[in-house]
């Protein structure tokens, strides 16, 4: 048995932070002594592009994995990995993963696809991080069947919580049709402001709707324009600015992450319709 586990950083509102989330995570487990792969499913590449890597029509991408799979072709994954200076690999990801949504419909074991992608570098890590685009289609799914778990990243806003329903459908649908190990590691509360009532009566409601079947990570992660910035230079908040609040949760958070397991009582969710 491999002991590499996947995660999925999936949320389908936009803005909650995923790209952050899953990129700081990964570079803090690396400080944590983890070998860690992260992967790119979003077509527009924000994961690809924050790491530093802009010229994307000019590499091999998830995309051309994914289509190698799907026509049986040799994948060259090994090839296709980048090493970042952070001490991390990337799997990178541009607009022709958007044209992969069609051919996923009809492959062979198309909820599989992604799996296969992964399966032989997979047990070079200790960790493996998808970042999942903000849809719930084809190539989403494929990351679900493919995680162990699935992180959600909330933003304590407005409706933060409105979209979360269909993603505990979808997630207990997979969990009962495709993945039976996939769980919900938890809810990560992302953009804090504690200085606000509106960031507070968020996180008070996410805890009234959900804390007594989902864990809610301890961790929250503050606002701050350092994280705009950090990625806007393609560097981790580590790198951009390693003393920084968002640095010190995202380091506390991944403790959390790698100490998962201990306590699953809350992670078997099953949503009745």
């Amino acid at each position: 048995m491999s002991k590499c586990k996947v995660i999925a950083i999936s949320n389908q509102k936009g803005g909650v932070g995923k790209t952050t989330t899953t990129l700081s995570l990964g570079v803090a487990l690396s400080k944590l002594g983890k070998k860690v792969l992260l992967v790119d499913t979003d077509p527009q590449g924000d994961l690809t592009i924050c790491m530093g890597y802009y010229n994307q029509d000019e590499m091999n991408t998830i995309a051309n994995l994914i289509d190698n799979s799907i026509n049986d072709l040799p994948l060259n994954v090994k090839e296709t990995i980048l090493h970042h200076q952070e001490n991390i690999d990337l799997i990178p990801s541009n607009l022709d993963l958007s044209a992969m949504e069609i051919p996923l419909m009809s492959a062979m074991n198309r909820e599989f696809v992604l799996k296969n992608c992964l399966k032989e570098v997979k047990d070079n890590y200790d960790y493996i991080i998808i970042d999942c685009q903000p849809s719930l289609g084809m190539i989403t799914i494929n990351a679900l069947a493919t995680a162990d778990k699935v992180i959600i990243p909330v933003q304590t806003q407005y409706l933060a919580a409105k979209s979360m329903g269909q993603l505990m459908q979808t997630v207990s649908k997979i969990k009962r049709q495709i993945n039976p190990h996939l769980n919900i590691g938890g809810i990560l509360l992302t953009l804090v402001d504690e200085r606000t009532n509106l960031s507070k009566d968020t996180q008070r409601e996410l805890k009234e709707n959900y804390g007594n079947f989902i864990k809610i990570y301890d961790t929250k992660i503050p606002s701050a324009v350092k994280v705009a910035e950090s990625t806007s230079a393609g560097k981790s908040i580590f790198s951009y600015d390693k003393n920084s609040r968002v640095a010190e949760a995202y380091y506390k958070f991944a403790k959390e992450v790698d100490n998962d397991g201990n306590d699953r009582k809350k992670n078997a969710f099953t949503f009745n319709r």
